[in-house]
């Protein structure tokens, strides 16, 4: 895996590319194993999880500081030929100038895109107020831009992941994030058809992400349809990891057995999948 100047140009050009037609599944890792056997499944770009992560190192959602989200960030954009996206939560600052110093950060990191929230972790005051979110993503963007602007710039609008589950208020940060500079838009939360099309057709031509973090209807063939351009899992894969540790690991301290290991991927399988080379061919974009 390279972190080449040439090569991490190379990721940043395909991430553009895969933004402006179509539409792509960019999973979450929350390693670098799960990144290397993401990339064998042809996906053509992934990104962190916050929360995948944090819980790798005993840490709820939101509890990593900013110098291990970097590590974490420079070990996941080694592991994988494919552009990453930053999960970079709210840019580890409260104010503009820390968000574009935490964003100089993680752009020197090699990630090919990254997204900055408008949520404050404070429940009493959940979202920024709009000027306030406004200038922090004006802030990221030209923090990208010094560096070269070829980092894609994801706009989160966190409105019905903090109970205020308001589309109107949604689509009118989002068109305000990316009236400062976002490349891509992205509302965590919203989920019926109705909402998404919404989103999709009030930030046009600007590209939406769509977060599918649990069971849903709607399959990648409905979403395509509705014009959303990427679709990220977030924590999902993480947690149906955790998944299957808890059951086996509750199984062998509750009742002595050890069913839980039944069907498990061997152990020759996942060495042989860490020992794969990189670059088998991408999956098509949708």
């Amino acid at each position: 895996m390279s972190t080449s100047p040439s090569s991490v140009a190379d990721k940043r050009r395909r991430f553009h590319e895969l933004h402006r037609s179509g539409c792509f599944v960019i999973p979450n890792p929350w390693d670098a194993g799960s990144a290397r056997y993401l990339q064998g499944l042809g996906f053509e770009a992934l990104a962190t999880t916050s929360s995948g992560f944090a819980w790798t190192q005993g840490a709820p959602d939101g509890g990593m500081s900013r110098d291990a989200v970097l590590a974490h960030l420079r070990a996941m954009v080694a592991a994988t030929d494919l552009p990453l996206n930053a999960d970079f939560e709210s840019g580890h600052a409260h104010d503009a100038d820390g968000v574009a110093q935490s964003v100089r950060l993680a752009v020197e990191t090699g990630v090919a895109g990254l997204s900055i929230e408008d949520s404050t972790s404070d429940i009493a005051k959940p979202l920024y107020d709009l000027d306030e979110a406004v200038a922090r993503m004006r802030a990221a963007r030209k923090a990208i831009d010094q560096a070269g602007g070829d980092t894609l710039l994801v706009g989160r609008a966190e409105c019905f992941l903090v109970g205020r589950p308001d589309i109107d208020e949604t689509i009118s940060r989002l068109q305000a994030y990316a009236n400062a500079g976002a490349d891509c838009l992205y509302a965590p939360g919203i989920r019926s058809p109705e909402h998404i099309r919404r989103v999709v057709e009030s930030v046009a031509p600007k590209p939406v992400n769509l977060l599918v973090g649990s069971a849903s209807k709607l399959s990648v063939t409905d979403i395509v349809a509705l014009g959303v351009r990427r679709i990220s899992v977030g924590g999902a894969l993480a947690r149906a990891a955790w998944d299957g540790f808890i059951r086996a690991a509750k199984t062998l301290a509750e009742q002595g057995r050890f069913d839980g290991f039944a069907d498990t991927v061997s152990h020759d399988t996942l060495d042989s999948l860490m020992k794969a080379p990189a670059g088998d061919p991408p999956a098509r974009n949708l």
